[in-house]
């Protein structure tokens, strides 16, 4: 492969891999705990937008499990943006590991 050719390569990808992580900056996931009771949702910035909490599981006597509930559902609403993101951006690069995208 001549040099001309790589580096229309590397600039195909880094065109690729600044347009996933605009995408990557507009999604959002979703995590629940407690069957649904308490959900959590981060974005693609890997910030928490809103927690929604059903009333039905308020207990002035056990907030302990409340606290438990939304640390799981904001846990897993993150892992989730963390996975799309990762899966995003290795498509963008063709499976290559590229320190410090993710």
């Amino acid at each position: 492969m001549d040099m001309k050719a790589m580096m229309r390569q590397a600039q195909k990808m880094q065109a690729e891999l600044a347009k996933a992580q605009e995408e990557i900056k507009t999604m959002k996931f979703e995590g629940s705990a407690g069957g649904g009771m308490v959900k959590a949702v981060a974005t693609g910035e890997m910030t928490i937008e809103s927690v929604k909490i059903e009333k039905v599981i308020v207990d002035p006597d056990d907030i302990d499990m409340l606290e438990d509930m939304v640390t799981a559902a904001v846990n897993e609403a993150l892992r989730g943006v963390a996975e799309m993101s990762s899966q995003r951006l290795s498509s963008a690069t063709g499976g290559m590991n590229i320190p410090g995208l993710m």
